[in-house]
């Protein structure tokens, strides 16, 4: 193994060339260049700190440090002077409330346009909770803000084509201005969002699986919501056809987990490449699950299966080895159901109290970063499944059902309510996500909504 010393500072790091070329695109390019420095065996690297150096080694090595402001501001630096993609992909991960603006002016500075972004919409998000706070931001900064389009809180019910009107078959999202929920689109005529898999992926809505009929046969087709273009498209649906699955989106790929089909469950998972419209198999879960509850936390993705009857276990997926990680085992009494949702480093995990109290939900609160595990103070009331819809903005969780839409504000060690709005018309099962609207979403768009029959530009079809 080639070795080289870095010198930055007065501190001395040795490491491996290798390691450095395939990483930096500033070492990549001096060891390619046939320059004097490629020969050298100890290089000194001026106008960087040596502890935001040693904060790139870290993440290169597989870390995920925590970091305060001024270690941030040292890692922004090293990342943009040596060009490291692994080191802004983990300060994108960090990105929260206490940090954003200070990040966000760092990414601006030393022009790390990808985390600039990403900090500019997540401070889009929570415009209202920050805004004495962006004072301190220079008038372009907080003029890119605001040219922003901040994420709109979406609902769908589930409904199969066998069963329900087309008027009710739409795709609502809520305006908070009025407090009231609007129509977004409606459905396409063949989809089912009954136990099918629902996410978001680069601002687009997928929908995956789902059944029709009394016998439950499962729909073949998955359709996509592009909101930008009001349009609903199709595309290739997973090898093995489910429903009752897991569907998540994630660094650009979409993963269709566990399910049923023929009234089977299943462990199979699946991984859908958009740019090649194909899918293809990884690794299956540890065993069969279907309707899994799963979060996205600090840009890792992570699965509860439940083994009954007390037993949670909640597994993290790595892509990079294709592997099912086991991170922790919860044992609680729950009478049915499970949720999960992320906020920060924080896994929320939700479930029914037990038969004599099957209304009243408890949060169990789990740490990636310390592997720590909290029960939340109190009990809440989960009303016709209201927390099993939840969804995250910024610090604020977004729940809902047919009397009322209830915003909780995310605290230390509990939620706390933060706003009530009008409920949902649906009364069965929802599937809730966010999605940024264009702005002429403040009217309704479902009249104008054409659908796609394919990936090629056909001929635009009315619904």
């Amino acid at each position: 193994m080639a070795t080289l010393h870095v010198k930055v500072e007065d501190s001395l790091f040795a490491i491996d060339k290798v390691l450095l070329s395939e990483n930096c695109e500033y070492f990549h390019a001096l060891f390619e260049s046939g320059m004097r420095e490629c020969q050298q065996e100890e290089i000194h690297l001026l106008g960087l700190s040596a502890r935001g150096f040693d904060i790139m080694l870290k993440v290169l090595g597989g870390e995920r440090p925590a970091l305060d402001c001024d270690e941030i501001i040292e890692a922004v630096e090293c990342a943009a002077f040596l060009q490291v993609k692994s080191l802004v992909k983990h300060l994108i991960n960090l990105v929260n409330s206490n940090n954003c603006i200070e990040m966000y002016h760092a990414a601006s500075t030393y022009g790390l346009l990808d985390l600039y972004h990403r900090c500019a919409l997540f401070i889009r998000d929570m415009y209202s909770d920050l805004k004495e706070a962006l004072e301190c931001l220079p008038v372009d900064l907080l003029d890119y803000i605001d040219s922003l389009i901040p994420s709109t809180f979406i609902a769908v019910g589930a409904y199969s084509p066998t069963f329900v009107q087309d008027s009710l078959r739409s795709v609502c999202y809520l305006d908070e201005d009025s407090k009231t929920w609007k129509t977004l689109t409606d459905l396409p005529a063949e989809a089912s969002t009954a136990l099918a898999g629902v996410t978001v992926l680069d601002n687009k809505l997928y929908i995956v699986g789902g059944v029709y009929g009394v016998s439950k046969q499962a729909v073949e087709l998955s359709f996509c919501y592009d909101p930008e273009r009001n349009t609903w498209s199709h595309f290739s649906s997973p090898q093995q056809l489910r429903y009752n699955l897991t569907l998540m989106g994630h660094n650009g790929y979409l993963y269709a987990i566990g399910g049923e089909y023929d009234r089977r469950i299943i462990s199979s998972v699946e991984r859908y490449h958009v740019s090649t419209d194909t899918w293809s198999f990884v690794s299956p879960l540890p065993r069969p699950a279907a309707g899994a509850a799963c979060a996205q936390a600090m840009g890792r993705m992570f699965v509860c299966l439940w083994k009954p009857i007390d037993t949670t276990d909640i597994y993290e997926y790595d892509p990079d080895r294709d592997q099912w990680l086991l991170i922790t085992t919860l044992i609680r009494p729950q009478s049915y159901g499970h949720y999960m949702v992320a906020h920060r480093d924080n896994l929320y995990v939700m479930r029914n109290g037990p038969s004599d109290d099957f209304l009243r939900c408890m949060i169990d609160c789990f740490n990636i970063t310390t592997l720590q595990l909290t029960v939340m103070a109190g009990q809440y009331v989960n009303s016709k499944g209201a927390l099993f819809t939840s969804a995250v903005k910024g610090d604020s969780v977004f729940t809902v059902n047919r009397m009322l839409t209830l915003v909780y504000s995310v605290e230390e060690k509990m939620w706390k309510p933060k706003k009530e709005m009008q409920g949902y018309r649906w009364c069965g099962s929802l599937l809730t996500c966010f999605l940024r609207l264009p702005k002429t979403s403040s009217d309704d768009l479902s009249t104008d909504c054409i659908i796609h029959t394919g990936q090629q530009e056909p001929e635009d079809i009315k619904t």
